[in-house]
């Protein structure tokens, strides 16, 4: 998607925890890379950019603490119902999920896979890293795969 070339997983997993110690999450084979989403909805759900990281599989505890919200008719977002911190991003046609960098203590060395919607990002803060940056209709053009609806 990115024309970048492909990076190794981490080799081991990746702990990280809300806010409040509620949810923890852990990753295994996390990629070594952070998406950054600029939608209008990532910056209301966050304040500002959305960044995410993601891996083969996961493990999530405290999952009795976990609020789901349907933030689209594509795509749901899920925060702990005691502290409020934001957990991930689920695109519902796929099922992938993937949860804010800033849950966990990432090692050095993470880059920016892909930068998305980003005729959406205000003017008040700008990623200085290069990485490629797709509009938000160029992200719909590549999820509207055949098989694949909005609707």
């Amino acid at each position: 998607m990115s024309g970048k070339p492909s990076v190794a997983p981490l080799p081991e997993p990746v702990s990280g925890h809300c806010l409040c110690g509620a949810v923890n999450i852990t990753v295994a084979a996390m990629q070594p890379e952070v998406d950054i989403c600029h939608c209008a909805m990532c910056q209301r759900w966050g304040g500002a950019f959305y960044a995410g990281v993601k891996g083969e599989t996961f493990s999530i505890s405290g999952e009795d603490a976990v609020t789901v919200y349907r933030s689209s008719p594509w795509a749901e977002r899920a925060f702990c119902g005691t502290c409020g911190s934001n957990l991930w991003f689920r695109f519902l046609p796929t099922g992938n999920r993937s949860f804010l960098a800033g849950l966990f203590d990432l090692p050095d060395g993470f880059g920016i896979e892909q930068q998305i919607f980003v005729d959406e990002k205000p003017d008040w803060y700008d990623i200085l890293q290069e990485s490629p940056k797709l509009t938000g209709e160029e992200i719909i053009a590549q999820a509207k795969a055949p098989g694949f609806s909005f609707d």
